[in-house]
């Protein structure tokens, strides 16, 4: 359990559509304790439904979202250590999220990965190379990050990814 911080302008932009468009224009235009709540309601709904999305099932999970501090709390059981740090980082890679406090529990437990913030100019193979001693593990990052990553070539300056320990 811990507060990971993440960059508030990069990731996927859950919040500009739908009921949360509505209730950020809302609150953007009249900060009433009223529309901060919806904001924060349907901004943690929207990442939940980003998460269940990519595939990551959680027992009895929970997502908040905090406007004012643009903080992220989830919750629940996840099956695995990988499981858990996927979904923090489908929760932390969001715009708009500049941190998440993990209160995750996992049933079967394994060593951490490591988290590595994507740069200008980085690609995979230059992170495995940085991490592993030789880019060719570079598939071995980008297998640890899937779903929430399609392609080798598709990640952003600012994005967080999982470093699993070397296999």
């Amino acid at each position: 359990m811990g507060m990971f911080s993440f960059i508030k302008e990069a990731g996927e932009k859950l919040f500009g559509r739908g009921e949360a468009k509505a209730a950020q224009e809302a609150a953007a235009a009249k900060p009433t304790p009223e529309n901060v709540a919806a904001l924060s309601k349907t901004a943690g709904d929207a990442i939940a439904t980003y998460i269940n999305s990519m595939g990551l099932k959680v027992d009895a999970l929970q997502v908040s979202f905090d406007a004012p501090s643009a903080t992220v709390t989830v919750s629940g059981v996840a099956p695995d250590q990988a499981t858990k740090e996927k979904v923090l980082l489908c929760c932390g890679n969001v715009a708009q999220v500049s941190a998440v406090k993990d209160m995750l529990t996992v049933a079967s437990s394994s060593p951490e990965s490591q988290m590595y913030v994507v740069v200008t100019g980085d690609n995979l193979s230059r992170i495995s190379k940085q991490f592993y001693g030789t880019p060719n593990k570079y598939t071995q990052i980008f297998e640890a990050n899937k779903p929430m990553l399609s392609d080798p070539d598709k990640i952003y300056p600012g994005q967080v990814l999982r470093i699993p320990p070397e296999a």
